[in-house]
C-alpha cells in the first residue's frame, strides 16, 4: 500500500480497510521518507470537540485534537534495566513494571514539588537509537533523545538544537537533575550477608527465639543456615548471649569485613537497636566497641554519622554511645535499599523533591546503536528513574483505547480524522454550544508532520472564525506559519493570544545566566511576527535580575523594545530564588558578579523572595516605562496556554507555577503572580517552541 503522494496533494495512494476497533477506517502509507514506517488511519470521526474531565482543574473545559498518536515520534523511552523507584521504598527494572504497580512520581506542592505514590497506568516497548547522560555522582541514563528530565532550569529534553527544526529544551552540562541520583541495589541474602546480619543483631542485644517479629524469624533462619549456630534458636536473651561467646567465629568482628558482611551487620544492629527518628535512622547501642564497628561499616559505605547521641525534641535520649545517620532524603532510601534491614525505614513520599551539584550533567553522548527501551505512563506523569525525576507521554495511553499499542504504534499508527472540519461545523452549529473556548494540542501536536499532508488545521481555524469561537493553539510544528492568513482573519472576530517571556535585553548577560534559551532578540522577533499577524502576544517579563537588569535604564530599554514588538501587556516578575536553584544562581553569582554577594543577602537572606518594598519599587519602575511607551502592566498579558504531548516539549505546568493546574490529558498555566527563576528560564526555552 504506497503511494507517491497523499490527500491535499491531489495524489489518493493505495488503501485497504482496517478492522479492529477502528471499524471503517482506511490505512493508507506513503512513500516519502518523512513518512516511511508510518502508517495513517484515515477514519470519520462522530465528534470533534471533547470536554475535559470535570476532575480537572485546567482553566479549559474543551479541546480539539484532530490526530491521535503522533509523527514527530516523541518518544520517552529509557532501557529495561533502568533501575525505578517503587512506592514501598526498593527497586525494580523499568522493563519488568506492570500497570497497577505503585512507584514514586511527583506533584506541585506549591513553588516546590514533593515525592507521592502514583500507579503506573501503561506500559510499552520500542526499539531506538540510544543516548548516555552522565552525572557528576557517576550515576548514568541511557535514553533515547527524545527522553526529557527535570533539571534545574525546566524540563529537559536529552538531545535538541538551539537552531532549526531540532530546536527544543534540551540537557547541557550546565544542567543539574533533580532527584537523589543512582540508588544501590538490594544486597543478596548471601552467607556473609547473613553472618553479618546475625553479628550485629545479636550484638546489638538481639534474640533469635520463636517470636511474631520478622527480625527475629530473620534472624533465627539465618542462624539455622550459617551451621554451628542452631543453638541460638533459644527463647531468651541470656542464652543468647551465651549463644555470642559460643559462636565467636561469626559473631566477633572479621579480620576483613566484606561489603556485604558490612551491610548485614549494619541491618541486624538496625533491626536489634534502631528506629526512624525524625526521618532519619538512629541506632542505640551500650557497647562502645559496637558502635565503633557500626560507624566504620556506615562511613566506609557512604554515610556520615554524628555520636553525640544528641535526642530530637519530644524523642529519650539515646546515650552517649548513640549514632544518628546525616542527611536527608537521599541518604534515608539508600539506606532502605543498601543494607535492607527487615524493619521499615521509610520511602521519599511526602518529602520535597531537590537536586545538588552532585547531579550535574557531566557527559551526553550518542552510543551509535538502536536498543530496546521502556516508558510507561503514570498518573503523575513522571517517575523516578535511576534516582532522577523522569517524564513520561500522557497522550500515549490513549492508544490503547483503539487495542493499539502505546509504544511504536503511537509514533507509526496514525488515526486521522479527515473529516475533522465538516464535524466541527456541525458541532459548533448546534444550539447546545455555548460558545466556549476551545484548547488545541492538548493531546498531541495539531500542527505535527502529518498536517503537511492531510491539513485539517485549515478546515478547523476557517470553522472557528466563521462562528467566531475562541480558541488557543500550542505547537512547535512550523507549520503554524502556513495558517497565518486564516489566524489573522480568525483574531479580527474571536480571541486568539499567545504568552512569551523576555526579561531583559542583554545579550551577553544572557549568554552567561540562561545559556540553551532562545536569545532575547530573537523572542522578540517572534513576538513581532505574531504580532503582525494580529495575534495578542502578552509579555511576562521574568526574571529581572536585582543589581544586574533592574536599573531604571535596563528596565526602560526592555520595556522599549517590547512595545516596539507589539507586546499586548507586560507582567514583570522579580527573581525568585526556591530552594534547588537558589543554590545554581548563587554559584553563578559569585563567580561572575561577586560584588552583588552582599545585596542579594540583604534582599533575600534565606527566602526566597525579595521583599515587598523592592517589588514595589520595581513594579513602579516597570509601570512608568510602559506608559512612557505606552504597553499595559499588569493582568492584561495574563493568557491560556494549554500544554502538548506527542513532541512539543511544552510542560506549561512547570513554566510558571504561580497558578498552574494540570491534568493527564492536558496542561495549562495563567501568568499571573510571581514565578520563581527556574521556571521562568525553563519558560524561556518551552515558549521559543512557538
Amino acid at each position: 500500500m504506497k503511494a507517491t503522494g497523499g490527500p491535499g496533494t491531489g495524489d489518493t495512494g493505495q488503501a485497504r480497510v482496517l478492522p479492529l476497533a477502528l471499524p471503517g477506517a482506511v490505512a493508507r502509507t506513503f512513500d516519502t521518507p518523512e513518512f516511511r514506517g508510518v502508517t495513517f488511519y484515515e477514519v470519520q470521526a462522530k465528534s470533534l470537540v471533547n470536554r475535559v474531565p470535570g476532575t480537572s482543574r485546567v482553566p479549559f473545559e474543551w479541546t480539539i485534537n484532530p490526530y491521535r498518536g503522533c509523527s514527530h515520534a516523541c518518544v520517552y523511552c529509557l532501557t529495561g534495566d533502568t533501575s525505578i523507584l517503587m512506592a514501598d521504598g526498593t527497586t525494580r527494572p523499568l522493563a519488568e513494571l506492570a500497570v497497577g504497580d505503585e512507584v514514586v512520581g511527583t506533584v506541585r506542592d506549591g513553588r516546590l514539588r514533593r515525592y507521592v505514590t502514583t500507579r503506573v497506568l501503561a506500559h510499552w516497548s520500542t526499539v531506538k537509537p540510544a543516548h548516555r547522560v552522565t552525572l557528576a555522582d557517576g550515576t548514568t541514563l541511557v535514553a533515547s533523545g527524545d527522553h526529557r528530565f527535570l533539571s534545574d532550569r525546566g524540563w529537559k529534553h536529552v538531545t535538541g538544537a538551539r537552531h532549526g527544526r531540532s530546536r527544543r529544551p534540551h540537557l547541557t552540562t550546565a544542567n543539574r537533575l533533580t532527584g537523589f541520583g543512582a540508588l544501590p541495589e538490594r544486597p543478596a541474602e548471601s552467607p556473609e550477608y547473613r553472618r553479618g546480619y546475625l553479628c550485629g543483631f545479636v550484638n546489638g542485644d538481639g534474640h533469635v527465639g520463636p517470636v511474631a517479629d520478622e527480625a527475629s524469624r530473620r534472624a533465627q533462619r539465618y542462624a539455622a543456615e550459617c551451621g554451628g549456630l542452631h543453638a541460638m534458636a533459644a527463647d531468651d536473651r541470656e542464652y543468647a548471649g551465651a549463644s555470642v561467646r559460643d559462636a565467636s567465629a561469626v559473631l566477633d568482628w572479621p579480620e576483613v569485613p566484606t561489603r556485604a558482611w558490612r551491610q548485614g551487620f549494619v541491618a541486624g544492629l538496625f533491626d536489634a537497636v534502631g528506629a526512624l527518628v525524625d526521618g532519619m535512622p538512629r541506632f542505640h547501642a551500650v557497647d562502645k566497641v559496637v558502635v565503633d564497628w557500626l560507624v566504620e561499616c556506615l562511613a566506609v559505605l557512604g554515610f556520615a554519622t554524628d555520636r553525640s547521641g544528641r535526642p530530637a525534641s519530644g524523642v529519650d535520649d539515646v546515650g552517649l554511645d548513640g549514632v544518628r545517620v546525616l542527611g536527608s532524603t537521599r541518604e534515608r532510601v539508600r539506606f532502605g535499599l543498601l543494607f535492607a534491614p527487615a524493619a521499615a525505614t521509610g520511602t521519599a513520599v511526602g518529602d520535597l523533591v531537590r537536586g545538588d551539584e552532585t547531579l550535574r550533567v557531566t557527559a551526553i553522548e550518542p552510543l551509535g546503536v538502536e536498543v530496546p527501551m521502556f516508558d510507561i505512563t503514570t498518573g503523575t506523569g513522571d517517575f523516578i528513574a535511576n534516582g532522577v525525576v523522569s517524564h513520561n507521554c500522557f497522550a500515549r495511553n490513549t492508544h490503547t483505547y483503539l487495542d493499539l499499542d502505546a509504544g511504536h504504534d503511537f509514533d507509526t499508527q496514525i488515526v486521522v480524522k479527515v473529516n475533522a472540519g465538516e464535524v466541527l461545523r456541525r458541532e459548533l452549529s448546534s444550539k447546545r454550544w455555548s460558545g466556549a473556548h476551545i484548547a488545541m494540542g492538548t493531546n498531541v501536536d495539531c500542527y505535527q508532520r502529518a498536517e503537511g499532508r492531510y491539513q485539517l488545521m485549515r478546515d478547523i481555524l476557517a470553522v472557528l472564525r466563521d462562528h467566531a469561537n475562541p480558541f488557543s493553539i500550542l505547537t512547535k510544528g512550523t507549520l503554524i506559519a502556513r495558517d497565518l492568513d486564516l489566524l489573522q482573519q480568525a483574531r479580527e472576530v474571536t480571541s486568539v493570544s499567545i504568552s512569551m517571556s523576555v526579561g531583559f535585553l542583554d545579550e551577553t548577560l544572557w549568554s552567561s545566566v540562561e545559556p540553551g534559551t532562545p536569545s532575547p532578540r530573537r523572542r522578540l522577533d517572534v513576538v513581532r511576527r505574531l504580532t503582525d499577524a494580529g495575534l495578542s502576544v502578552g509579555v511576562l517579563m521574568a526574571p529581572i535580575l536585582p543589581g544586574l537588569t533592574d536599573t531604571p535604564e535596563a528596565i526602560d530599554a526592555t520595556v522599549a523594545a517590547l512595545a516596539s514588538a507589539g507586546a499586548a501587556g507586560i507582567v514583570p516578575l522579580a527573581l525568585h530564588l526556591r530552594p534547588g536553584a537558589r543554590e545554581w544562581y548563587q554559584a553563578w553569582l559569585a563567580r561572575e558578579h561577586p560584588r552583588l554577594g552582599p545585596r542579594y543577602q540583604e534582599l533575600y537572606g534565606d527566602g526566597s523572595y525579595t521583599p515587598q518594598a523592592y517589588q514595589r519599587e520595581l513594579a513602579a519602575r516597570v509601570r512608568l516605562a510602559a506608559r512612557r511607551h505606552g504597553v499595559p502592566t499588569g493582568g492584561t498579558g495574563t493568557t491560556r496556554m494549554p500544554s502538548t504531548s506527542g513532541g512539543t516539549g511544552v510542560d506549561a505546568g512547570d513554566a510558571h507555577p504561580a497558578d498552574q493546574s494540570k491534568h493527564s490529558g492536558g496542561q495549562a498555566t495563567r501568568t499571573t503572580g510571581r514565578a520563581s527563576h527556574t521556571d521562568e528560564r525553563a519558560a524561556h526555552e518551552q515558549l521559543s517552541l512557538l
